[in-house]
């Protein structure tokens, strides 16, 4: 079967593809795929999340690390089912654990192919696709490989250097004709007993919101408690009940469901 019939087929069996991305590293960018992920899930929707960070894979880790992908019948990847409407894949569920990726372009390009068009996703209703931060490769070849998405999450903090980042990040997704969705700002804010402190600032998401006409889709707050969660391989949204944070998340699937039908 020829890469443009699997690709095809692909989009044929998916409703939604959905990216998110980060200007850099180390604003939580996995976090919020992950828990979006889960998110969608038990909001009903059939859900598949595909880590596309080749280098730096954590998706697997946050989701528990005990669920791993097989082969099916056709020689087919069957990834990892991780709740009964959510699948995921990662690069680290198929190599050994500490293995470093040592991979060119080429190389990540193929293994994108595959984890496109040789997966057997089935139906689904979003496939959502962890990118590493920045421009680099993988956002490359999806969206060379897949052509035009649903749209692009835009994950950040509120500080400026960060938002430096986005703005380039923004750009890069704009010249390569896909959509934005709209803006998620991580450790927006941390609840201190009955005070709101800002750690890193106020109004990034509203100033980028502003400056290229689109939605912020959620703020969400910091809580040590989901770090330690995420730590232990378990999903705020499924493990930290009724928290703000948990909220938090809810409240992003419910918009980026809505925004992705728009």
């Amino acid at each position: 079967m020829s890469e443009d019939i699997k690709i095809a087929e692909l989009r044929k069996n998916v409703k939604h593809f959905i990216a998110v991305l980060s200007g850099k590293g180390g604003v939580g960018k996995t976090t919020v795929a992950v828990n979006l992920s889960t998110a969608l899930a038990e909001n009903g929707y059939k859900v598949g999340l595909l880590d596309l960070d080749i280098h730096g894979p954590d998706v697997v880790r946050m989701l528990g690390g005990n669920a791993y992908p097989t082969m099916g019948e056709d020689e087919r990847i069957v990834p990892a089912l991780i709740l009964p409407n959510l699948k995921a894949l990662s690069i680290s569920m198929l190599v050994e654990e500490g293995k470093p990726i040592i991979w060119r372009g080429p190389l990540k390009h193929t293994a994108i192919k595959q984890f496109l068009g040789d997966t057997d996703w089935g139906e689904l209703d979003f496939l959502i696709f962890d990118l590493p931060p920045g421009t680099g490769d993988e956002a490359l070849s999806l969206f060379q490989v897949l052509g035009t998405i649903d749209g692009v999450i835009i994950v950040t903090t509120p500080q400026k250097v960060a938002l430096d980042d986005v703005r380039r990040a923004i750009a890069f997704v704009q010249t390569m004709n896909q959509r934005v969705l709209g803006v998620v700002e991580n450790m927006s804010y941390m609840r201190c007993k009955d005070e709101i402190v800002y750690p890193f600032g106020t109004g990034g998401a509203e100033l980028l919101a502003k400056e290229f006409n689109i939605p912020v889709l959620g703020k969400i707050p910091m809580d040590p408690k989901a770090l330690e969660l995420l730590d232990e391989g378990k999903p705020i949204t499924l493990y930290y009940r009724e928290s703000e944070i948990e909220r938090a998340f809810r409240e992003l699937a419910e918009n980026v469901a809505r925004a992705a039908e728009a």
